[in-house]
């Protein structure tokens, strides 16, 4: 399905009885590409996550194209449109790459994992082994070609780059922006490696103590470098 805007309107969730965001307010236009930063523990995770469908919501409400799904189980929003790649990954350890790669392909023709292994070709090469016979990047590969694989209107990345190596990390950031050149997906990226995220994206929000404390382009936020150290606790931005 095409890409879809996201609105979020004064979300509020958090884990029982614990509150973790209070009153998000943000929209993201079809196509586009956000950047959610901010320190750890500052709720990015917890925002991902509550759009997936995976926390308690207090208050607010999530659309996504013309559907309201605030109320709608995860598997219903992943029908609606939603795709997540969470932090930890979750691929299944007991089955095949390729095995991993049909479960993501939502009715599709199998034939369609092609587009999982020209993506990443390194999943070609993998495709017989299990998953808990891959690497920490391949796992990372493996989850976000899952998840591409349904043809997600809106694609949520929580932390994608965590721990990989450079090489890896710089072969995920290529792929996330041929996906973005292609206009097919509305992007979120949480990611603490914040010059990354920054490139990436074309419109950054900053996350404080579960608020919303910034919101603004790439540019204005190099520009504003006491937001920056304030916020994000690092040097400048270019």
């Amino acid at each position: 399905m095409p890409a879809t805007p996201l609105e979020v309107e004064n979300l509020s969730a958090g884990y029982g009885p614990t509150r973790v965001l209070e009153g998000i307010s943000f929209s993201v236009p079809a196509g586009a590409r956000l950047a959610v930063l901010g320190r750890n523990g500052m709720g990015k995770t917890t925002l991902l996550a509550t759009l997936a469908g995976q926390t308690r919501r207090y208050d607010g409400r999530i659309r996504i194209g013309e559907t309201d799904v605030t109320t709608l189980p995860s598997a219903s929003r992943a029908l609606s449109g939603l795709g997540f790649v969470p932090q930890a990954r979750c691929v299944f350890p007991t089955l095949t790459v390729e095995e991993n790669l049909f479960v993501g392909l939502k009715g599709r023709p199998k034939t369609a994992v092609a587009e999982a292994y020209e993506m990443f070709p390194r999943l070609y090469e993998r495709r017989k082994n299990l998953g808990s016979q891959l690497s920490g990047g391949e796992q990372q590969m493996l989850s976000t070609a899952r998840s591409i694989l349904g043809r997600p209107s809106v694609l949520l990345l929580d932390e994608p780059l965590e721990g990989l190596a450079p090489v890896i990390c710089e072969e995920l950031m290529k792929a996330f922006a041929e996906l973005a050149r292609t206009g097919d997906m509305t992007i979120l990226l949480v990611e603490q490696r914040i010059q990354s995220a920054i490139d990436f994206a074309d419109h950054v929000i900053i996350l404080e103590r579960g608020g919303l404390a910034w919101s603004g382009t790439p540019a204005a936020l190099a520009k504003d470098q006491a937001a920056v150290e304030r916020l994000l606790g690092v040097g400048g931005l270019h």
